[in-house]
């Protein structure tokens, strides 16, 4: 008994230590002194007394004298670490040294620092940016008619082609020096909400060039020469970029791109030049047919030794005119019948001069390095941005349909089924946009976020899909037959395309956010990569033994945090928030311990592994993501002033972040490759098994009403798409009659009640207004407003047709009038 009680001492106190994170040299004074208390306290057999405290002694000495433990724990263990250190490809170091840390570190530590979270600024476009998105894209919005591109014309119009280029859409990110518009993240990520709300094809047209592009090259990696020729012709719309990177056997991964550049001497423009010989084969590249100029990326290689002694000089990136001799371009493809510019891009024995590769000789091999960085800006803006656009336009008109359609003498949104669907179309629509604003900030704060950019991609692009989907059942027959009248067909056609490109979601939730994010974003493992690698034996033992043992705090501090507060003490965390928010912050607390714990777990046991282990990997990447969207929801929420009457929504989307972040947890543990592993892992993170469950009724309820008709907290949601009521803006439309309907219900139910009464007895609707009048239910000016009223509903529920020809595909008349006869 008296071993148990001091040694139940001693772990006691570990564990307040462990949970608290206190340092080493506390926990020494701290278990010391509480140790010593009980000693003194209590009557202990001097046998229990000894043992307990030549224990305490041995770890506390390991622990505090350095060069003890560098003899005893880290030489060992160092010697074993280098040789089961998985070896890295250049490629996958490449990827791991590119990008930076910044919240998604955070969410890695176990206790997350949420002043980092509220320093990151609130959204606030310069008034520049507001100006332009208040003139020149709704401008352009007006402009936009979907049907007509997609099905009549199969391309934009020229007079649309050249506003785009006259008023610089294609430079936002292109610095005024150069002539272009210099735009912020934001700004940028604004211009394409609004632009993907109306047209997917004109949305695509605008994010490529300032996504992955020739600009975004040029500037970090061109030579002054380059940025002086180029930049300012794509600034001006003279050129126009596209980039040839995906070919038929290079898809996903990327860097086996098969295509070739040989390092020779020939004649280019009269004299002859060094140069390189490129034969390549692209495919799916956006705005390739209009392009004037070519971003290639290709294997390069100089087997003569014209460059030197390397002869393998991995992949490097060039810029080639269209009119370059060899060039074959022009070609389109079709992507679902959304005709945004997309095709392939060959050459066949194409010479270029050295001065045509991006950064010229400095950059020769450079490529993947030059690629990676750019994509994680890229993909943090372009496909978010839109996802989020199309979103919020799906929301602000499947909320008016919901509320303007009637069954059974109801509007739809009124049913349970419907509601369902709703309540899930707001609240992601509110995840999505938090993701998008505070990726977007990140990048405008100087992060190039590697991790939280293929988080946004992978989720908004995913999120975009259900939203899209609940949009099309609620809409039923409304939504899929095509024409001027149908605002969501080339959505649910299109959203495949968003799913597929910068990464396919498949490959960046099973490989990339946890795969990269793991080394990146851990506190300790990438730095426990590179000091292993330190040449000077004493230099490498004294750095890797302080960071193995902070890593070790780390891990058991996360045991122990994740066990107790599983246990409920997640309620205790204190949170920099308001009353009503307070509780998800200390989740996140309480999951970030977790995956910190089952992420290290994870690495640990299964080593390289790992990487092979991809449905484990996309487990913890799923934590990972929700951790990191539920930060950017309760930013939002805290950016846009903590309002009361948005709680519902905010409240939904959270419950859903955490009940996907229990379930990622529980099949992680259910499916580790060890099952011993798997099994303590569970006690440790899910102590008292699982107890998250998705938003229920009554939420659902309150967050779908706020999309039915029009409100401050609807606003908000739908910020920053097109309103603006124009010919071919149906939804824009639909929202003006939104408003009509509502203050025609109670002249309905007036109706309805006199109908139920038998007062009014007629069939057809009508009917039943001259019925109305006649007998003084409703006055002449009340008749006259359910006239127009009733009206503009049945313009918003019509579908198109079209002539029996209209689809003629090649069918002879007289073969149409035999089946007619038929």
């Amino acid at each position: 008994m008296s071993f148990l009680l001091l040694f139940g001492a001693l772990l006691a106190t570990s564990f307040v230590c462990a949970y608290l994170k206190t340092s080493v040299k506390t926990w020494t004074i701290v278990t010391t002194a509480t140790m010593a208390l009980a000693t003194w306290k209590f009557s202990l057999g001097w046998f229990a007394i000894a043992l307990v405290w030549l224990l305490f002694i041995a770890v506390a000495v390991i622990l505090n004298y350095k060069p003890l433990r560098r003899q005893l724990i880290t030489a060992p263990f160092l010697s074993f670490y280098k040789k089961a250190l998985p070896k890295l490809s250049e490629t996958e170091k490449i990827a791991l040294e590119s990008g930076t840390v910044s919240w998604d570190g955070e969410l890695f530590s176990g206790k997350p620092n949420f002043k980092k979270l509220h320093d990151i600024p609130a959204p606030q476009l310069s008034s520049e940016e507001q100006a332009f998105i208040d003139g020149p894209v709704s401008e352009l919005c007006s402009m936009v008619n979907e049907h007509e591109i997609n099905h009549e014309k199969g391309d934009m119009p020229e007079h649309v082609w050249q506003f785009i280029r006259d008023n610089g859409f294609i430079g936002m990110i292109i610095s005024k020096k150069y002539g272009g518009l210099g735009f912020s993240a934001l700004g940028h990520s604004m211009v394409l909400q609004k632009l993907a709300s109306r047209s997917i094809a004109v949305a695509a047209t605008v994010a490529v060039p300032n996504s992955l592009g020739p600009a975004e090259l040029l500037h970090q990696y061109g030579t002054q020469a380059q940025k002086d020729h180029y930049l300012p012709r794509l600034a001006s719309g003279k050129d126009i970029p596209c980039f040839a990177l995906t070919g038929p056997t290079a898809g996903s991964d990327a860097t086996s791109i098969p295509d070739t550049g040989v390092v020779c001497k020939r004649k280019f423009k009269g004299k002859e030049q060094l140069g390189v010989l490129l034969n390549f084969d692209k495919r799916y590249i956006t705005l390739a047919p209009v392009a004037t100029v070519v971003g290639l990326a290709f294997q390069m290689s100089d087997p003569d030794g014209l460059l030197g002694d390397k002869t393998d000089l991995d992949i490097t990136l060039a810029l080639i005119p269209r009119d370059t001799k060899g060039m074959d371009i022009g070609r389109r493809h079709n992507p679902l019948d959304v005709m945004f510019m997309n095709g392939p891009v060959r050459g066949t024995d194409v010479f270029i001069p050295l001065s045509y590769l991006i950064g010229e000789e400095k950059m020769i091999g450079q490529g993947w390095k030059m690629l990676v960085e750019c994509l994680s800006v890229g993909r943090a803006i372009s496909l978010p941005s839109c996802s989020t656009g199309g979103a919020k336009m799906i929301t602000f008109a499947t909320g008016a349909y919901a509320r303007i359609r009637k069954q059974f003498n109801m509007p739809i949104g009124r049913f349970e089924g419907i509601e369902e669907a709703l309540c899930e179309i707001a609240g992601l629509t509110y995840s999505c946009a938090a993701t998008a604003a505070m990726t977007a900030l990140a990048v405008d704060q100087g992060e190039v976020p590697a991790v939280p950019s293929a988080i946004a991609k992978m989720h908004a692009t995913d999120m975009s899909r259900t939203i899209i989907g609940n949009a099309m059942d609620i809409h039923g027959g409304k939504g899929i037959i095509l024409g001027p009248k149908n605002y969501l067909g080339r959505a649910w056609m299109g959203i495949p395309i968003w799913i597929t490109v910068e990464g396919a979601n498949i490959l960046t939730r099973s490989m990339i956010i946890f795969g990269q994010g793991a080394i990146r974003c851990h506190p300790y493992v990438l730095k426990e990569m590179e000091t292993a690698n330190i040449e000077d034996k004493t230099e490498r033992l004294n750095k890797f033994d302080d960071i193995l043992f902070k890593h070790i705090g780390y891990s058991f501090s996360n045991a122990v945090r994740s066990f107790f507060m599983g246990l409920g003490l997640w309620r205790l965390e204190k949170a920099p928030a308001d009353k009503f928010s307070k509780k998800f912050y200390a989740k996140i607390t309480r999951y970030s311990a977790a995956f910190g714990l089952a992420a290290d777990v994870s690495m640990l046991t299964l080593g390289g592994a790992l990487k092979k282990k991809e449905k484990t990997s996309a487990r913890l990447g799923d934590v990972l993501s929700h951790l990191y969207m539920a930060s950017a929801v309760l930013k939002r929420y805290r950016d846009q002033g903590s309002q009361h009457a948005d709680q519902a929504l905010v409240a939904w989307s959270l419950h859903q972040h955490f009940y996907k972040i229990e379930q990622a947890l529980k099949l992680l543990t259910y499916n580790f490759p060890s099952k011993v592993v798997g099994f303590i892992l569970r006690r440790l993170v899910l102590p008292l098994g699982t107890h998250e469950l998705p938003a229920g009724d009554r939420l659902g309820h309150k967050a779908a009403s706020l999309i039915l008709n029009p409100n401050e907290t609807r606003a908000r949601l739908t910020d920053g798409i097109d309103k603006t009521v124009t010919e071919s803006n149906i939804v824009a439309q639909m929202n003006e009659t939104l408003i009509k309907v509502i203050d025609a219900e109670p002249l309905e139910r007036r109706i309805l009640k006199a109908m139920k009464a038998g007062e009014i007895k007629a069939i057809t609707a009508l009917e039943n207004l001259n019925q109305a009048l006649e007998k003084g239910i409703i006055n002449k000016h009340e008749y006259d407003k359910l006239t127009q009223v009733r009206a503009e509903v049945m313009e918003v529920i019509s579908v198109d047709d079209f002539p029996f020809d209209a689809f003629d595909r090649g069918i002879k008349k007289s073969n149409i009038t035999k089946i007619r006869a038929a």
